[in-house]
């Protein structure tokens, strides 16, 4: 297995869930793989999970901790390949109970931090590179209580196309992968009370047509798919794996 082999990679948020199970897959197809988490121990217990990993602590919210990413990834790679853009704030309010400082947050972490990453990056970003930035199938539909959250995601996957058209000539494509309902660590760290977690969940169930969430693994195998060669015809466009939800 060999689709990614010689490539530099970079998954934020690699310390569990979708980030993890990519960066496992990425190894595995060859890759040169560097995570980034914001908890040491966390980053710790990734590293020990898969071997020969780069660990890079970072808080994806914080601009100027891009910047010094970039410059420690610097000092260890000649360039970046891949750049898989994962970390995420997924919280989950009722329009009512949002505060500027928590609105803010997430913000910075879903969309300013990345689009200050990728400025930053852009250095050491090899012609040709992939970005892969996550989205969200809930930036294509109504689903209550993601109103923040679905907002940022659709600014994502914005970027990736009025970045494509910027970057292309530089022979970078960017492209947005979209998860629909996927069984991760994530659905419990939504910022609900219980009951509205509950209702949440029953929710997202009854969303899906083909009655399952998705897994990780088959997230990072699209992403492997984006990170490769396979799809360099495939500039600014989304990749959604959603079991279904968006056609609804």
């Amino acid at each position: 297995m060999s689709r990614l082999k010689g490539k530099y990679a970079l998954i934020t948020g690699g310390t569990s869930g979708i980030g993890l199970e990519t960066a496992r897959q990425f190894i595995a197809e060859g890759a040169a793989v560097a995570i980034t988490g914001r908890n040491q121990n966390s980053l710790e217990a990734a590293g020990k999970e898969l071997g020969n990993v780069l660990l890079l602590r970072s808080d994806a919210g914080d601009i100027g901790q891009q910047r010094v990413l970039a410059q420690q990834l610097a000092s260890h790679w000649p360039r970046l390949d891949v750049l898989y853009i994962n970390a995420g704030d997924v919280t989950h309010h009722p329009l009512q109970e949002w505060d500027e400082q928590s609105y803010q947050r997430l913000m910075d972490i879903n969309l300013k931090g990345p689009f200050f990453l990728i400025q930053s990056l852009l250095p050491l970003l090899a012609n040709p590179a992939s970005i892969i930035l996550c989205g969200s199938v809930s930036a294509h539909i109504g689903l209550p209580l993601s109103n923040v959250y679905a907002a940022s995601k659709a600014g994502l996957l914005s970027l990736a196309r009025t970045l494509s058209g910027e970057l292309h000539p530089r022979g970078i494509r960017v492209n947005g992968l979209s998860p629909g309902p996927t069984e991760t660590p994530a659905l419990g760290k939504l910022g609900l009370k219980d009951a509205d977690e509950q209702l949440l969940r029953d929710e997202i169930r009854q969303l899906v047509p083909i009655g399952r969430m998705g897994t990780p693994l088959e997230l990072a195998k699209a992403a492997v798919f984006l990170a490769s060669d396979e799809s360099a015809f495939m500039v600014g466009s989304e990749l959604l794996l959603d079991g279904g939800v968006r056609n609804l």
